[in-house]
């Protein structure tokens, strides 16, 4: 008798079912990516909903910007001046970055390139451990510990100010910014640093000179990231820069930022009025800002690749 051929109708199956995977995986992909768009439009939507009113109608543009009286609650003369909110949000975000990105670049250099095996392990834990603390936390230690170390050894009245939420501030965005850069750091080829070897350049140099700058793309998102975690950061900077409102003229006056004043004033204000729809206002101008910054950093990132 003729053998029969075998069937392939079960490679015909597994065929299908594996044709069905990939495009259910291309279908789950696709709105995951739509998701998170339709998601920052529906919020950025929900906040000028709330904010247009106020911005088409009460708002003075003039006074907003220019005035550093924030006194929505007045009876007589509300005034809705965000100047001194904007100058204090600059600062500690500044002073913050000031800190942070010596010591995130240094520490993912370190990683990366000079420390090894074990070593190299247990750092990259404590580092994400670090970047695991609640903000609360944090916002406790500005409060608690560095609010009296900075009243002994600086002699100021208070240490609740621009250097202590700064500080805090900056130790906060250090983890995230480290780990970004560390991983820049290892994406960039080993041939390179082969290559610099064998024209016996030392180890420091062939960091300063090949590895950095081929790393420019990744260290540029992390420290760009960090002013963005820094302009949104909220219960620390709140706990720790006195919020007061005030034109800061040092590094040890307190100040008030945008976010902490959307969340200590929000829940106290009559839904409608024009203190929540000025609050709302302040959201529209984070939400611009954090726009302006990441749309910097893919300019500045496209820039860099053309060269």
């Amino acid at each position: 008798m003729n053998a029969q051929p075998p069937s392939t109708l079960p490679d015909l199956d597994r065929r299908t079912f594996a044709w069905f995977v990939d495009k259910g995986m291309q279908v789950l992909m696709f709105v995951g990516g739509i998701s998170a768009i339709v998601f920052i439009i529906g919020i950025f939507v929900f906040i000028t909903r709330e904010a247009l009113p106020f911005i088409t109608g009460t708002m003075d543009f003039g006074e907003f910007f220019t005035s550093p009286r924030w006194r929505p609650t007045s009876e007589n003369n509300p005034t809705y001046g965000a100047l001194a909110l904007i100058v204090g949000t600059a600062s500690v975000t500044g002073l913050a970055m000031l800190v942070a990105v010596p010591f995130s670049l240094g520490a993912a250099i370190y990683i990366a390139e000079f420390a090894t095996g074990r070593k190299r392990e247990i750092l990259k834990v404590l580092v994400e451990m670090l970047a695991a603390i609640p903000s609360v936390v944090w916002g406790f230690i500005g409060l608690s510990i560095m609010n009296p170390l900075i009243i002994e050894t600086f002699d100021v009245p208070i240490g609740l100010n621009i250097f202590n939420a700064g500080v805090i501030l900056g130790l906060m965005a250090a983890p995230i910014m480290t780990t970004i850069a560390e991983d820049a750091l290892k994406a960039v080829p080993d041939t390179y640093r082969e290559a610099a070897e064998a024209m016996g350049a030392t180890r420091w140099q062939i960091v300063w000179r090949v590895v950095l700058p081929a790393a420019r793309n990744g260290l540029v998102a992390a420290v760009l990231l960090g002013v963005g975690r820094g302009f949104g950061e909220t219960m620390a900077v709140l706990m720790a820069s006195g919020h007061a409102i005030n034109l800061p003229e040092g590094i040890f006056d307190s100040v008030r930022a945008l976010t902490a004043t959307i969340a200590a004033e929000l829940g106290e204000t009559v839904q409608g009025s024009d203190h929540y729809r000025a609050l709302f206002t302040l959201g529209v101008l984070l939400f611009i800002v954090t726009f302006v910054i990441n749309l910097t950093a893919d300019l500045v990132v496209r820039g860099i690749r053309k060269k």
